[in-house]
């Protein structure tokens, strides 16, 4: 028969299956335990998302929530069906519990419409939301120097900021506008130019300045594929190429995040990881 915590790793596997757009397909070059945690990590991190971005999210809910996962961290567990698994990998990879404690705070956030006047204040969300996404599966890749750590933060403030320029029209119409107000201003262009999908020249300027901030940081973490070990680079090179391209396919759509949702098509996630693996 199985047992409790099998069981939650099959139902946090099935929430990545359906869900995990741009990571599952990267999480079947790692080994089946690491494979599990991943599920279970990202299932966490799913449903931390989709507590902000329900109709009527409160603050009482993730609250709730926060408080659900601290007896989880301790090994008490509510009905949930997550949290098994999720204790289970946190223990197991040695993960630090403050980097869910950030993620649940950035979701908070998120409650209120957002702005931020500058780019330091949203490195600051991308840290929540994103950076300790990295710093967390580092620790199931597994590395053995701490100068990995800086690196993973970068690599996923790369990838919040590829979201971003990817649902700006989305994020804008919901109340939700991450670009730093001082690029708007500089660029000459305004949040309600955002929510009427006006791809003006500013426009344009002001997403190939934002684009080559997230290429930077791309650029930067690229040493962290040496930091980790061995048997999980191909996994981890699947998911910054897959990120990278959204990117590129941003870039070279002339910066057309308004008509059609950007993304990759399965088949091309399929042959990126194929290439990951050989590389």
């Amino acid at each position: 028969m199985m047992n409790e915590v099998e069981q939650s790793y099959q139902y946090c596997c099935r929430i990545a299956r359906s869900r995990a757009k741009n990571f599952y397909d990267s999480f079947l070059l790692l080994s089946a335990q690491q494979r599990k945690a991943m599920c279970a990590i990202y299932a966490f991190m799913r449903y931390c998302d989709d507590l902000s971005d329900e109709p009527g999210a409160t603050q009482a809910a993730i609250e709730r929530w926060r408080a659900e996962m601290e007896e989880a961290l301790e090994g008490r567990f509510s009905e949930h069906p997550l949290w098994p698994a999720f204790h289970h990998t946190v223990r197991r990879f040695g993960i630090p519990h403050d980097y869910f404690r950030e993620m649940i705070d950035g979701v908070l956030s998120d409650l209120d419409p957002r702005r931020f006047e500058s780019f330091e204040q949203l490195y600051r969300y991308c840290y929540q939301v994103a950076s300790v996404v990295g710093l967390t599966t580092i620790h199931i890749f597994g590395f053995d120097t701490r100068s990995a750590l800086p690196l993973a933060e970068k690599c996923g403030v790369a990838f919040q900021l590829t979201n971003i320029l990817r649902d700006i029209r989305e994020d804008a119409e919901r109340g939700r506008v991450y670009l730093p107000a001082e690029d708007l201003r500089r660029f000459g262009v305004t949040e309600d130019a955002l929510r009427a999908g006006d791809r003006s020249e500013a426009f344009v300027r002001l997403m190939r300045f934002e684009a080559s901030r997230a290429r930077t940081y791309y650029d930067e973490s690229r040493p962290l594929l040496d930091l980790i070990h061995q048997r999980s680079r191909s996994s981890l090179l699947a998911l910054v190429s897959i990120y990278s391209r959204l990117l590129e396919r941003i870039e070279g759509s002339n910066y057309d995040v308004f008509t059609r949702r950007v993304r990759l098509s399965p088949w091309e996630k399929s042959w990126i990881v194929v290439r990951a693996m050989v590389s």
